[in-house]
């Protein structure tokens, strides 16, 4: 089985996200809980502003002269260290078999992976898993709460941000005492995590602010639930 990369993993379920998300603000009118919606989209035209500026010419560089092998490498590595918070999640929500495959998976990856540069786990069989706090949070009743734009880090709900607090504790990037180390790897991972996307930027129209947020909405829904939710543009 040919593994796959955390960016084609991200490309294929966000791009059926934004797809769907795309039917839902042309079709009906969007339902989320928005109070906040001037101050959130406020700081949306400041991310987007700095994402144009910045982020994504830098993303798009990096892309273009860093050969897709390498790419490939530098996104398996953060996908495994993102493995110890799925397991952690894992086992939050109970799922017991999936802490078991991920466990294994970031073992593999960790030791037969050089750390996590090969993704040889899938190739036995273990696949990537996507937990969360948030995600926990929400497998406990917990509920969205209004939806909120992030500075920097995008869009994002009252849950999700109580989550993002936790998942960042559970980074063992963050550890490191050396912060000509840290830093570097932060910016890094956001640049690969950027560059997986790119594709995704002509797929957004119409209104940019509700069509991301509408998007955000239901890919966490869907996540929460596993999947297991009704498709409500079936008639369509």
């Amino acid at each position: 089985m040919r593994s796959e990369t955390i960016q084609s993993i991200l490309i294929k379920s966000v791009t059926a996200m934004l797809l769907s998300a795309g039917l839902c603000v042309s079709t009906v009118q969007a339902q989320t809980d928005d109070p906040w919606r001037n101050t959130n989209e406020n700081i949306f035209q400041l991310n987007d502003y700095f994402d144009q500026l910045v982020v994504r010419p830098v993303a798009s560089t990096y892309t273009l002269f860093m050969p897709r092998i390498v790419r490939q490498g530098v996104g398996n590595f953060f996908s495994n260290i993102d493995d110890i918070n799925v397991f952690a999640n894992d086992l939050l929500q109970m799922k017991f078999d999936d802490a078991l495959s991920d466990s294994s998976r970031f073992f593999i990856n960790s030791t037969v992976g050089i750390g996590g540069v090969l993704d040889v786990a899938s190739s036995f069989g273990f696949q990537k898993h996507e937990e969360d706090f948030g995600q926990t949070l929400g497998y406990w009743g917990v509920g969205t709460g209004p939806y909120v734009m992030l500075p920097v880090f995008g869009a994002s709900n009252l849950r999700d941000s109580v989550g993002l607090v936790l998942d960042t504790l559970f980074n063992p990037i963050q550890y490191h005492d050396d912060a000509s180390v840290r830093l570097p790897l932060y910016l890094l991972e956001e640049t690969d995590s950027r560059s997986g996307l790119l594709a995704l930027d002509e797929l957004i129209s119409g209104d940019r602010y509700l069509f991301v947020r509408e998007a955000y909405m239901q890919r966490r829904n869907y996540l929460v639930k596993d999947g297991m939710i009704e498709d409500e543009f079936g008639a369509f």
